[in-house]
């Protein structure tokens, strides 16, 4: 499987940690998107529009693919990368306090609710909130978790790409 990578300055030096952790220990070819050097003035919308992009047209054309965003809050990363058709990207600060029960009795932790459920193929890491050691945990969990393909979540990830395309009538 592919992973896009893709930072700002503010997640530069974690962005070199995970591509390194992602190949070297993980397996998974990773590709990296930018920023190319820490520049505090850089925008981070380009960098993370090119990881999106690459990672829309690889849900288009079905290869197995998923990015991984970072900045300093992982806030706009995320809504930058949720603008492009076939992105679910999803947030992550750190730990959280609780894990959640689903319906069925599951109990699951934010990443791993975001993948099973939300089929998230993307996770804005925010920099400033995560040390490295807890980011790589995060992305070594999160990228080893598959989607539920049950009804209820297949129904609902077609909802949200049918908004993305403006065709849902959820008004």
């Amino acid at each position: 499987m592919k992973v896009y990578f893709a930072a700002d300055h503010a997640g530069f030096e974690l962005k070199k940690e995970l591509l390194d952790f992602v190949t070297t220990e993980l397996g998974y070819e990773a590709i990296d998107c930018g920023a190319f050097e820490n520049d505090p003035s850089d925008d981070y919308p380009k960098f993370i529009a090119g990881a999106a992009r690459q990672l829309s047209h690889d849900v288009e054309a079905g290869i197995d693919s998923c990015a991984i965003v970072i900045g300093g809050s992982g806030q706009g990363e995320a809504m930058v990368a949720n603008r492009f058709k076939g992105v679910r990207c999803a947030l992550y600060y750190g730990k959280e306090g609780r894990e959640q029960v689903d319906m069925t009795g599951n109990k699951l932790g934010m990443l791993a609710s975001t993948r099973m459920h939300n089929h998230a193929n993307a996770l804005s890491l925010g920099a400033r909130f995560l040390p490295g050691d807890e980011a790589k945990e995060a992305v070594r969990i999160w990228l080893s978790i598959p989607f539920s393909p049950e009804e209820r979540h297949l129904r609902r990830i077609r909802m949200i790409d049918e908004l993305t395309a403006g065709e849902a009538g959820l008004a």
